[in-house]
């Protein structure tokens, strides 16, 4: 697999709590916006991001964001 799958064409847009994070880059999870594995044998890894104080965070649904696992309005351009 060279490109991820496209998840969704719109960030995923929640609240989160502190904490460690796992945003799927191959955007084949079944949990998204997070990682359930299933980039296992794609040549993909989870992007880890830690989350310090509770906020609402857009995280990339189309995995084309330069500022991954974040929204940067990539999926305008799709």
């Amino acid at each position: 697999m060279d490109k991820p799958k496209i998840a969704q064409t719109k960030p995923f847009v929640m609240d989160v709590e502190p904490g460690k994070y796992a945003w799927c880059a191959c955007g084949e999870s079944k949990n998204q916006p997070y990682c359930d594995g299933s980039h296992k044998g794609t040549g993909f890894s989870p992007v880890i991001t830690e989350i310090t104080e509770a906020k609402k965070v857009a995280w990339c649904g189309c995995k084309a964001s330069g500022k991954a696992p974040f929204c940067d309005g990539a999926h305008s351009k799709l």
